[in-house]
């Protein structure tokens, strides 16, 4: 409450028509029965087909009412698929049933391997990796060195869109066309 001890007089804003839209819809919104006070009469529509079917449909949601009318179903055998998939659920549902028959672990010796694992892994995870770098060994630049570091330069950035040159035209085959058609389905929602 302290930070409210010094704040002094405010400026008074006149009402922009903002606040005033927003004051009118939070009336409407607190207050419960003002927005069916001026409702008038509503113009009857004829009960259609497509009327009941949603009302029948509204009916089959909101209750238990879809369950009563099943029957009997048709027994189908349990696959070992199916048995695999209980299993896994059994597992994934419960959260502590996988821990409960563990037993007793068998020590596992520290090789180097994981050593160097561990080492590795404090690297990721820090910024370690940079303080201690030293001296690296110097690489030739070979052919090869170059072509990627082009091409890099290419993919990194928008040059190589700068010395385009004319295109050489191609004439448009059949099976050109057939593609462009192709495309058009694929690309555009004319398919659906």
């Amino acid at each position: 409450i302290k930070y409210k001890e010094s704040i002094g007089k405010g400026t008074p804003i006149p009402d922009l028509p903002e606040v005033k839209r927003v004051k009118e819809t939070q009336k409407h919104i607190s207050s419960v029965v003002l927005y069916k006070e001026d409702l008038g009469t509503g113009i009857p529509t004829p009960v259609t087909p497509e009327i009941e079917r949603v009302k029948r449909n509204q009916e089959h949601i909101s209750s238990v009412l879809y369950k009563e009318g099943l029957g009997t179903g048709i027994p189908t055998p349990v696959t070992p698929e199916m048995e695999r998939v209980k299993r896994n659920q059994e597992n994934i549902s419960s959260v502590v049933l996988y821990k409960e028959g563990l037993g007793i672990g068998t020590p596992v010796p520290v090789t180097p391997e994981m050593e160097r694992v561990k080492r590795n892994q404090e690297n990721f995870s820090s910024v370690l990796y940079k303080e201690d770098v030293g001296v690296g060994t110097p690489t030739p630049v070979t052919p090869e060195i170059e072509r990627v570091k082009r091409n890099q330069e290419i993919c990194s950035s928008v040059l190589y869109k700068e010395e385009v040159g004319m295109g050489t035209p191609t004439p448009v085959t059949p099976e050109i066309e057939r593609v462009k058609r192709n495309q058009e389905i694929c690309s555009s929602v004319f398919f659906s």
